[in-house]
C-alpha cells in the first residue's frame, strides 16, 4: 500500500521546528523572522544587542508550542557564535533551520576602502560558515535533517551600475560584492558535502529592496534599471524563504534563488 503524499500545507508547515535567524530585527530580517513564525516555527532571533533581540522576538506572531527567543549573537566573534548556539539548544532543544542574515556592513567603495575594512567585510562569511557547521553537526548528532539558508544578493551575481550612485552616494561597495559572490559559491560547496547528511544548503539572493532611509534619487535611478520598474517590498521575500526553509524544498540544495524583479535577466 502506497504511503499518503504530503499536502501543500504539510510541505510548507514549520510547526515543531526551531529556526535560528541572525539579524532578525532589520529591514529584510523582520520579514524573514515573521515568515518562520507564521509558518509555525519557534524562532531564535539573534542580534548583537540583547534588548533589541528580545523585543523583536516578542513582536513575532505566537506559535502553538512554546515561545520565541531573543538571543545575543555577534557573528564576527567565534566565541559569541558558540555561546549563541549553546543557548538556543539549551532553551529550545535543537536548530532545524538556520537563516544567515545578519550582516556587519561597510559603505566604503573601491576608491577608499582599506585592507582592514575589506578583510572585516569578508569575515561575515566566516561567521556564516561557523554557524552553518554548528547546525550541521547538531543535526547529524541527533540523526535529523536541517536547512541552511544563506542570504546573498543580486550583487553576488552581477556588477552594479555606476551611474545609479554617481553624485548621490558611494558606489556599491566592492567588498560587499566580493562577500556575496563568495557566499553563493560556499553554498554550492557545502551543499554537495552535506547532502548525504540530509543537510540542505541554499542561498536566497534579494535584488533591490532599499529601506526608507535610502536616497530617493538613487531609488529612482535603480527603478529605471529594473524590468518591473519598481523596487521590491520586504514581504515579497517571504515565499522564497519558506520554500527553501521547509520540506517544500526537500529536493532543492546548492541553489541560489534570486528574487530581483527580473534585474539579472537583462
Amino acid at each position: 500500500m502506497s504511503q499518503p503524499q504530503p499536502t501543500v500545507n504539510d510541505l510548507f508547515d514549520l510547526s515543531g521546528k526551531i529556526a535560528l535567524i541572525s539579524g532578525g530585527g532589520g529591514h529584510l530580517g523582520t520579514a524573514f523572522a515573521n515568515t518562520l513564525a507564521e509558518a509555525g516555527a519557534r524562532v531564535a532571533l539573534a542580534s548583537r544587542d540583547q534588548q533589541r533581540a528580545s523585543a523583536a522576538a516578542a513582536a513575532l506572531p505566537p506559535v502553538k508550542a512554546g515561545s520565541h527567543l531573543g538571543v545575543v549573537l555577534d557573528h564576527l566573534q567565534p566565541e559569541s557564535i558558540d555561546r549563541c548556539v549553546e543557548t538556543v539548544v539549551q532553551q529550545l532543544g535543537a536548530i532545524d533551520v538556520l537563516v544567515n542574515n545578519g550582516h556587519d556592513p561597510n559603505a566604503s567603495d573601491w576608491v577608499d576602502v582599506t585592507p582592514d575594512e575589506f578583510t572585516k567585510q569578508l569575515s561575515n562569511a566566516t561567521g556564516y560558515f561557523q554557524l552553518a557547521r554548528h547546525v550541521r553537526n547538531l543535526a547529524v548528532k541527533r540523526e535529523a535533517s536541517a536547512s541552511v539558508v544563506m542570504i546573498g544578493s543580486m550583487y553576488g551575481v552581477v556588477g552594479s551600475y555606476p551611474d545609479a550612485y554617481e553624485g548621490i552616494c558611494s558606489a556599491s561597495p566592492v567588498a560587499y560584492h566580493t562577500l556575496k559572490g563568495g557566499l553563493i559559491h560556499m553554498t554550492r560547496h557545502l551543499a554537495v558535502y552535506w547532502a548525504k547528511d540530509h543537510i540542505r544548503v541554499n542561498c536566497l539572493s534579494p535584488g533591490p529592496f532599499p529601506s526608507a532611509a535610502a536616497p530617493q534619487e538613487m531609488v529612482k535611478r535603480l527603478e529605471a534599471k529594473s524590468p518591473m520598474g519598481r523596487m521590491g517590498l520586504p514581504h515579497e521575500m517571504k515565499g522564497a524563504l519558506l520554500l527553501l526553509a521547509s520540506d517544500a524544498g526537500s529536493y532543492i540544495t546548492g541553489q541560489n534563488l534570486l528574487v530581483d524583479g527580473g534585474w539579472t535577466a537583462w
